[in-house]
This record gives structure tokens, C-alpha cells and sequence, in this order.
């Protein structure tokens, strides 16, 4: 432990009047923090078989205001982010986060779509990004932070696509984070998280004393999803 931590840990503890953990109690608490212990997750999501579960977060999604367009290939989403962005007259100008995950896509197919890798700046009107995960059980996204995914392109840009996969898809947060864990473990078995996980509900939204609801208050005013269908190409 830094010597920072069991400062602030100590001083806690002077405020609790407690002492120092003995080693019984210090060894039952970080054998539970280990063990990542799951209180009860609702039934809804995680008793459905995957397909299902896709069908689940689209619904959910869509009841938010996020817009969802379901492709059966890979090579089918630069026309749909195409569609979308001509639909709505938006500008066709995007940028797109340097994630691996958006290399296989054939984006050259659409070269009206002016792409620029990076992030997200003033101006940029469009934003292009991947996920970590879908939760079905509402609708939400969880998206990380890192060199290849900056979490500003998450927020600054008027509109945010994001284009997914239907395996990204899981029940509930519970099962998101153990993804997650599972997918920063070290050789070590210890789990390195990101600095920084967004969940993200629909569009930004706020709400007066009067209770009209203001689209893009905070972030965002447009959340549209490609939704890559891997049981469909399977």
C-alpha cells in the first residue's frame, strides 16, 4: 500500500476511532473484494437466450430516444452510417476514434464520408466511436477510456454513432463488469482496469423546474447505434 493511501486510510480511521485491521479481518475483506460478490440482478435480461438479449437492449435503447439500425454485415455499415447522416442532413464530415475495433470496416466503400482518425476537437460535429459492451437490461452502453478510445469523443461531438457487435451485448452491468475485468487481466491474475468507464443511457438530457426535456444539455444530442447482427451472419 502507498504511503498516500494509508495516510487518508488512517486518518478515517482516527475519525472512526477505529485502529488499524488485524490480520483476520484485513484477509476476509480482500478475499470479498476479490471474489467481486453479486448482489441480486434482475431476471428480465439474464434468463433470455442471447438473441433475445439483442432484441432486449435495441428495445430498451430505443425507449431513450437512441436511434438503432441493425446491419447483417460488416461490410453493411458505412452505408448505414451513410443513411443516417443523409436522413437527418448532418454533415458527412466525421470524426472517428483510432479503436482497432472500427479497422475492418470497409469505409472507403462511401468516399463522400470525409473520416479523420483522433480526437474529437471543437468543431467536429460528428462523432464516430466502438463499445465495450451493451446492457440489455436497459438499453445503455458501457464504453472505456484509453489511447484508443479518448472519452471526449464520447461527449463533444453534436452526434455520437457507435457501431457495435450483437456479441457485445450482455445482460445486465454485473456480467459488463466481470467482461471487463476478465478483459484487463494481467498475466498476474490481477485485473488493470482503465482509468475511466462511461455508461451511457440515450442522448444528453435535462429536464427545467417545469419538466421540458432539453436534448444535447450536457453532451451529445443525437445517440444512434449500428448494431452489427452476429447471430444473423452466423
Amino acid at each position: 500500500m502507498s504511503q498516500s493511501r494509508e495516510q487518508i486510510l488512517g486518518s478515517i480511521r482516527r475519525s472512526l476511532k477505529r485502529g488499524p485491521l488485524d490480520t483476520g479481518a484485513r484477509s476476509e475483506l480482500e478475499e470479498r473484494i476479490a471474489e467481486h460478490r453479486r448482489n441480486l440482478v434482475p431476471a428480465r435480461a439474464a434468463a433470455l437466450p442471447h438473441p433475445a438479449q439483442v432484441d432486449l437492449f435495441r428495445a430498451m435503447a430505443e425507449e431513450v430516444q437512441t436511434t438503432v439500425t441493425r446491419v447483417a454485415r460488416v461490410e453493411d455499415v458505412p452505408a448505414a452510417v451513410a443513411d443516417y447522416l443523409s436522413q437527418r442532413n448532418l454533415p458527412s464530415r466525421l470524426v472517428m476514434t483510432p479503436d482497432p475495433q472500427l479497422d475492418g470496416i470497409p469505409w472507403q466503400e462511401r468516399p463522400m464520408l470525409d473520416i479523420r482518425r483522433g480526437r474529437a476537437e471543437d468543431g467536429d460535429q460528428v462523432g464516430v466511436t466502438a463499445c465495450f459492451a451493451g446492457i440489455a437490461e436497459t438499453g445503455t452502453l458501457m464504453l472505456v477510456s484509453g489511447a484508443q478510445s479518448p472519452t471526449r469523443n464520447n461527449f463533444l461531438p453534436d452526434t455520437h454513432i457507435v457501431v457495435m457487435r450483437g456479441r457485445q451485448v450482455v445482460p445486465s452491468y454485473e456480467e459488463g463488469w466481470t467482461r471487463l475485468r476478465d478483459a484487463q487481466r494481467g498475466a498476474d491474475g490481477r485485473a488493470a482496469m482503465p482509468r475511466t468507464v462511461n455508461f451511457i443511457t440515450g442522448p444528453s438530457r435535462t429536464g427545467d423546474i417545469e419538466q421540458r426535456l432539453e436534448l444535447g444539455a450536457h453532451g451529445p444530442r443525437r445517440l444512434h447505434i449500428v448494431l452489427i447482427d452476429d447471430e444473423a451472419a452466423s
